[in-house]
């Protein structure tokens, strides 16, 4: 494997774990949110884990299409993550600032996913990077847009 094309399959392995991990976190949130915004949030929440659910598929797929197995295992997705899973059960303010910055952090993943394809010339990633890009600042805005 070429070091360009290295560096793709890198980033996107750091893309899947990231979109994993706030996958697993996001439909945590959505079967323990309380509170007064409870309906609101429930269903922001399970939107937002399904069309997850979707991505890291495609972007396993996209590693597999590059030639090289996609990391699958809790312990890889730890190490290779942005997005630290949570282990408790946060007010539903504290839900949405952590979403909040882990679709940023995502975000971030998805931009060097970009960064390094286009150095590699490989147009399907930097495509598909685009696109994960454009979902993860939507989803962080209508987070944010909870806290105003």
């Amino acid at each position: 494997m070429t070091s360009k094309k290295g560096n793709v399959v890198e980033a996107l392995s750091a893309l899947l774990a990231g979109s994993y991990t706030l996958y697993l976190k996001t439909q945590n949130f959505h079967w323990n949110v309380t509170g007064p915004m409870f309906t609101t949030l429930h269903t922001l929440f399970e939107a937002q884990y399904t069309e997850l659910a979707t991505a890291v598929d495609e972007v396993a797929e996209r590693i597999r299409a590059l030639g090289t197995f996609a990391p699958g295992s809790f312990s890889a997705f730890g190490k290779l993550s942005p997005v630290k899973e949570e282990t408790g059960r946060p007010e539903a303010t504290d839900m949405i600032r952590a979403l909040l910055a882990d679709q940023e952090s995502v975000a971030g993943a998805a931009r060097k996913v970009i960064k390094a394809a286009e150095a590699a010339d490989d147009q399907a990633s930097v495509d598909l990077g685009t696109r994960r890009l454009e979902v993860h600042e939507k989803s962080a805005w209508m987070l944010r847009s909870h806290l105003e």
